[in-house]
C-alpha cells in the first residue's frame, strides 16, 4: 500500500525548488514551476481527473471523483512545493533504521551530528526509521512529506475501490514559504467545501488557529558630519535603530515566548550614520493584541520624530495574515473529522495553537476554511531536520481515512 511512498519522497527532495522572495514572477523560482509540471503528470499518470496547471497562480490542481452513490462535501488536500532558505542543492537523504535513540552523525568529515541533548524530540523515535540529511543541506520534509502522502493517499483511492468516498480535490502550490502562495489561488475554481493543509510537524498535529501576522519596514534618516564637529549637528541613524529596538518590550521576542504569546522579531537591521533599515515582524493569535502591538510601534516611531523636530523614522506596515480560528471556529465540524480521523487510526490528536502561518491561514478567509495535519517532519529549515517513514506513513492514513469517514458521517 505504502510502496511509492517513500520514493516519491526521495524522487521530490532531489529536486531543488527554493522560493525566493526578492522576484517578481509567480511561482518565484523556475524550479517550481519544473517541479509542478512533473506533479501534473505524475497526478494524470495516477488517473487523476481534470488535472491542470495554472499558470496564473502556480497550482497544480487535480480532482478524485466520488465513488459513492450519496452526495458528501468535497474536501481539498493541499501542500506546497517551495522549501525554505536553506541549501537545497544536491540533496542526500540518510536512513537510520531501527533508531537507537543515540547521537547521528550527519556529516564526519564537517563534525554535523543530529544529537538527543541538542534535539530532546529524537528520542520520540526509538526504533523507527529515520530519514535524514548529510548535514550539507536542508531535507525538504516541509512541505515534500506533504505532497508525497496526498499522492499516495490519492493512489490508495483509485487502487482500492472498496474505499467509499467523496469528490475529493488536491493542490500543490508555490511560495508559501515567503507567505504569498496562497494570495492568488483560486477557491471558486477549486470546488472544495473545506480543505487541509498537510504541512504540519510530528504525528498527531491538528491545527486551526495561527497567528496574526504583519511585517514593518522601517527606515530612519540620520543626519552625517565630520564628528569632529558633530555636537548638536550630527543625529545618527543606527543610534535611532537601536532606541527603537531598545523602547520594545525585551521580553517579547521569539527566544522568550511560546504557546498564544506574541512577539516583535527583529529580522535585519542595516545602514550607516546617515540611513538605517530595520525589518520586523509581529505576531499575535489575539486580533486586539495584534493591533495593538502594531500602534505600539508607530507609537514608537511617533515619538522619536517629535523629540527630533522632523520625521525621522518612517513605518510601513503591512499584514501578512490572520488567525485562521476567526473563520473555522464557525464550523468545528472539519476539525472534528480529522480529530476522529486520528483516534481511529490509534493517533492522539495534538490541538494546539500554530506559532506560525500555514497557507490555511489566507485560504480561510478567501472562503475555503483549511486546518493543518501534520506531515511528520521534524527540525524544519535547516541541515537537522528529518522525517520518520512510520510518521509519513501515518499521514497517509489520516487522509485516506478523513475521506472514509467524511461519507459515513
Amino acid at each position: 500500500m505504502y510502496e511509492n511512498l517513500i520514493p516519491r519522497f526521495l524522487r521530490y527532495v532531489k529536486t531543488e525548488t527554493r522560493s525566493d522572495a526578492t522576484s517578481k514572477t509567480v511561482p518565484s523560482t523556475q524550479s517550481q514551476v519544473e517541479f509542478a509540471q512533473t506533479l501534473k503528470e505524475e497526478l494524470a499518470d495516477l488517473g487523476m481527473s481534470q488535472v491542470s496547471y495554472n499558470e496564473k497562480n502556480g497550482f497544480v490542481t487535480a480532482t478524485l471523483p466520488s465513488n459513492c452513490d450519496k452526495e458528501v462535501p468535497t474536501i481539498g488536500f493541499i501542500a506546497h512545493m517551495d522549501t525554505a532558505d536553506f541549501n537545497a542543492v544536491n540533496v542526500n537523504p540518510q536512513f537510520h533504521e531501527n533508531y537507537n535513540g543515540e547521537e547521528i552523525i550527519l556529516s564526519a568529515t564537517e563534525n554535523i551530528r543530529l544529537a538527543p541533548n541538542d534535539f530532546p524530540n529524537l528520542k520520540n523515535y526509538i526504533g523507527q526509521t529515520l530519514i535524514t540529511t548529510d548535514g550539507t543541506t536542508l531535507l525538504g520534509a516541509d512541505d515534500k512529506a506533504g505532497i508525497a502522502e496526498i499522492m499516495t493517499a490519492m493512489e490508495i483511492l483509485l487502487k482500492d475501490k472498496t474505499i467509499k468516498h467523496g469528490t475529493i480535490k488536491v493542490a500543490f502550490g508555490p511560495d508559501e514559504e515567503i507567505g504569498i502562495g496562497a494570495d492568488l489561488f483560486d477557491v471558486t475554481n477549486f470546488g472544495a467545501d473545506f480543505a487541509y493543509t498537510m504541512d504540519g510537524g510530528p504525528v498527531g498535529e491538528l491545527e486551526y488557529e495561527s497567528f496574526n501576522a504583519a511585517q514593518a519596514e522601517i527606515k530612519i534618516q540620520g543626519k552625517n558630519v565630520h564628528p569632529g564637529t558633530a555636537k548638536n549637528t550630527m543625529v545618527n541613524a543606527l543610534k535611532l535603530a537601536l532606541k527603537i529596538d531598545a523602547a520594545l518590550p525585551q521580553d517579547e521576542v521569539p527566544e522568550k515566548t511560546d504557546g498564544r504569546e506574541g512577539f516583535f522579531h527583529l529580522v535585519s537591521m542595516s545602514g550607516e550614520v546617515e540611513e538605517a533599515q530595520m525589518t520586523y515582524i509581529i505576531r499575535d493569535h489575539d486580533h486586539d493584541k495584534f493591533i495593538a502591538r502594531k500602534n505600539q510601534l508607530q507609537d514608537i516611531a511617533n515619538k522619536i520624530n517629535e523629540e527630533s523636530g522632523s520625521e525621522r523614522v518612517n513605518v510601513t506596515l503591512f499584514d501578512q495574515y490572520y488567525n485562521m480560528k476567526d473563520i473555522i471556529e464557525k464550523d468545528l465540524s472539519i476539525v472534528d473529522l480529522a480529530e476522529k480521523a486520528m483516534i481511529n487510526l490509534g493517533i492522539k490528536p495534538i490541538i494546539e495553537p500554530i506559532r506560525g502561518g500555514t497557507d490555511g491561514s489566507k485560504l480561510s478567509f478567501m472562503g475555503l476554511p483549511t486546518p493543518n495535519i501534520f506531515a511528520g517532519g521534524e527540525n524544519f529549515h535547516g541541515r537537522y531536520e528529518f522525517v520518520a517513514v512510520e510518521s509519513m506513513r501515518k499521514a497517509t492514513d489520516v487522509i485516506v481515512e478523513i475521506a472514509k469517514l467524511n461519507v459515513e458521517r
